[in-house]
């Protein structure tokens, strides 16, 4: 999650630390924080005693893989020392050695926002206290706002605070606010104004296929402009793109004629800004049996259809399992579910007898969920406030000038009244 003017996050997916066999090397930063604002300089290191020639690489939105010095960073040694960071270099580090042995990885985030969260980089170990710091790029103490998965925890006067003896239940994803920032955050919007994402598509719809099958790919969106590239990750290769190799490029598709079994693996869809699709597991298997599964996930309440099938028949009987246990047995090689639900989710497999068996093909089920985001309704709330705060004082000085202006119209009628009354007595005892 990116963060926005007056309020910064980190997902702590790994929050704690198991005591299981520890990587050969490890990978330590300096200053130990997750997020990090522009122009700081950042110290990264492996950690170890022995001679292995490790590397640091990173992964980031540009590329994948590349090493310290490599256009970023300056080794030296085992370190590797970045002077001035900017919002390119966020993204994910890790110790590499000449053997392909890796260390744990760290996720860094250079935000452009004014408001950072200081938090462990590396997991908390339960029992251990956990110290969370709101800092700006002038002060680490200015009184803030703490949060976890969106619900306010407490108000710290100094900018941090402390959870004595964490365990499980503290893991989650953290934010912090600082309410002197309220000026900048009402004059942002509601949140980045985000293109239309692709959604890459598979002709035919099956997440495998026989050798020899001719495959198409398709990025579907309305902008033709957008640019957006097919790519995939294979056992031997990473992001590479249709037409580098593999694939003939046709506009918004990829067209594969001969699928053979190093075309198995991960495609996507990719923007030149660095926005990326839903991605598609496609896996060859070589194989005399193939089980047709739905390559997106399926929506709850929808009826979902399995398919067994060799490369000369689809209506052979099959026995189909879930998770390794057996289901039942289809006369005509496919199995409906009717209404699926969140249980129907898993890994299935067939099998024809004296035929073979398919490989295990993992089913998504999804529901429609609306989700209303913690930024954007925090800043809602203080957008609305903005504006009782700019219009309030305008409707009461528009009322108290309205009421003025009445009170001195009904005194100059009051007055005027009185002068006829005067004038008309003095004309009377005139004449008489």
């Amino acid at each position: 999650m990116t963060p926005s003017h007056g309020q910064s996050s980190v997902t702590s997916t790994d929050f704690f630390k198991h005591h299981t066999l520890l990587p050969p090397v490890s990978l330590t930063v300096s200053p130990n924080r997750s997020q990090v604002f522009p122009g700081q300089y950042v110290s990264l290191s492996c950690e170890d005693d022995s001679s292995a020639g490790w590397t640091l690489r990173r992964n980031t939105s540009d590329k994948t893989r590349t090493q310290c010095g490599d256009g970023w960073g300056r080794p030296a040694g085992s370190i590797c020392n970045i002077s001035h960071m900017v919002s390119w270099h966020s993204g994910v580090y890790w110790c590499e050695s000449r053997e392909g042995a890796t260390s744990n990885s760290i996720n860094i985030t250079v935000t452009g926002g004014p408001v950072i969260l200081q938090s462990p980089v590396l997991p908390v170990t339960e029992g251990e206290v956990l110290t969370l710091h709101c800092k700006t790029k002038t002060s680490s103490n200015l009184s803030a706002g703490f949060y976890k998965d969106g619900s306010f925890i407490r108000t710290e006067p100094a900018g941090h605070m402390t959870i004595h003896h964490v365990s499980r239940s503290d893991e989650g994803l953290y934010q912090c606010l600082i309410s002197t920032v309220l000026l900048d955050l009402c004059s942002t919007e509601l949140g980045p104004v985000e293109r239309a994402t692709p959604s890459l598509t598979v002709s035919p719809s099956s997440s495998q296929m026989f050798k020899g099958q001719s495959v198409s790919l398709s990025c579907e969106e309305d902008d033709s402009s957008a640019g957006w590239t097919l790519r995939r990750n294979t056992s031997r290769e990473t992001r590479t793109q249709c037409g580098d190799g593999w694939g003939i490029s046709a506009g918004p598709s990829c067209n594969i004629s001969h699928m053979v079994s190093r075309h198995s693996g991960v495609y996507w869809c990719e923007s030149r800004e660095g926005a990326t699709s839903n991605s598609i597991n496609i896996t060859v298997p070589g194989g005399p049996v193939i089980l047709q599964s739905p390559v997106l996930p399926v929506m709850e309440g929808e009826d979902l259809t399995l398919h067994c099938k060799t490369k000369t028949s689809s209506t052979l009987p099959a026995d189909f399992y879930k998770d390794g246990s057996f289901i039942r047995t289809e006369p005509a090689g496919h199995m409906t579910i009717h209404h699926v639900s969140r249980s129907d989710e898993g890994l299935y497999k067939c099998n024809i007898s004296s035929v073979g068996e398919s490989p295990s093909s993992w089913v998504s089920v999804t529901g429609e969920e609306v989700t209303f985001d913690f930024r954007n309704r925090l800043q809602l709330v203080i957008r609305l406030v903005c504006h009782l705060v700019v219009f309030c004082p305008y409707c009461i000085s528009t009322f108290l000038m309205v009421s003025l202006y009445r009170q001195r119209a009904t005194g100059n009628t009051v007055n005027h009244s009185l002068t006829l009354q005067s004038i008309n007595q003095s004309i009377n005892q005139s004449i008489n």
